[in-house]
């Protein structure tokens, strides 16, 4: 009986490693293939592409970087998604721990609209901002792209945050201040430091929706000195001339820095998700 039931118990073990394995292949295949296209010539990659790229060459990246304008659009994207990165950390911590240590009517209320509003398509948003911005003079602009993407990354960090702060005893806080810390001191000396990995992870998700979006910036920008990588890259698909290897290493190129972010803050990123899971 033993014997049984530790053989199905391996069996579930093993049929549960394959289908991670095949969910892990299945995700990480289109990846694999947008960086080993980036590395083949243009003629092997329109006539007979294999797993591994027969000679690796550098001249999709030459040819991205010489005829198009994307060193500009990826400093735009940097600029845009660091400042939206800045303002949602900023914002966030302050509208979540406001609601969860000060006594206001209407808290629930709050929260519930923060993720009310992150439930609205950016497609939605993106035209009646639009017409906003055009209003006060901001269309075309880094900025109104950075307001933008705060619809959309503000209210998740809200909302993530709101969680952490929720579950966080508030005995901490007064403990630092009997022993003589300023409230904003408790919150710097104490909360803050406990709060790291659900920081993180709203950095994380705030970097990435503003690196990756498109919609937005397809709405929002219309000179090609403001447009953001996605935008660029977007451009770049015509009706008669598709590069797809200067494609391909831009888009490398663009999946970069996310690798770097999540290979250097994957440990707090995790414990954010897990912690969030539990606390929210």
């Amino acid at each position: 009986m033993s014997t049984s039931l530790h053989l199905k118990r391996a069996a579930g073990r093993g049929m549960l490693y394959l289908g991670a394995l095949i969910l892990a292949v299945y995700s990480i295949f289109p990846i694999y293939w947008m960086v080993a296209s980036s590395f083949r010539s243009a003629r092997e990659m329109l006539t007979n592409p294999t797993l591994l790229p027969s000679a690796i060459t550098l001249d999709n990246y030459y040819s991205l970087l010489e005829q198009t304008d994307y060193l500009r659009q990826f400093a735009n994207s940097t600029i845009v998604a660091l400042s939206t990165v800045f303002l949602t950390m900023v914002l966030s911590i302050m509208i979540a721990y406001g609601v969860t240590r000060q006594r206001m009517r209407g808290k629930q209320f709050i929260i519930s609209g923060m993720l009310y509003a992150y439930m609205f398509p950016p497609l939605l948003l993106a035209i009646p901002l639009y017409s906003m911005f055009s209003v006060i003079g901001l269309n075309d602009t880094l900025l109104s792209l950075v307001i933008s993407h705060l619809t959309i990354t503000m209210p998740l960090g809200v909302w993530f945050l709101w969680g952490f702060f929720k579950t966080m005893p508030f005995e901490l806080e007064e403990a630092a201040m009997v022993d003589g810390c300023s409230r904003l001191g408790a919150f710097l000396r104490v909360v803050l430091p406990l709060s790291v990995p659900g920081l993180v992870t709203v950095a994380i998700f705030a970097f990435l929706l503003s690196w990756t979006d498109y919609v937005f910036a397809l709405v929002m920008i219309g000179s090609d000195a403001n447009k953001t990588v996605p935008l660029g890259l977007a451009s770049m698909v015509g009706a008669f001339d598709l590069r797809w290897g200067d494609i391909m290493a831009g888009s490398t190129l663009i999946a970069l820095p996310l690798f770097v972010a999540f290979i250097a803050l994957s440990r707090y990123f995790v414990q954010g998700l897990t912690a969030g899971a539990i606390k929210g």
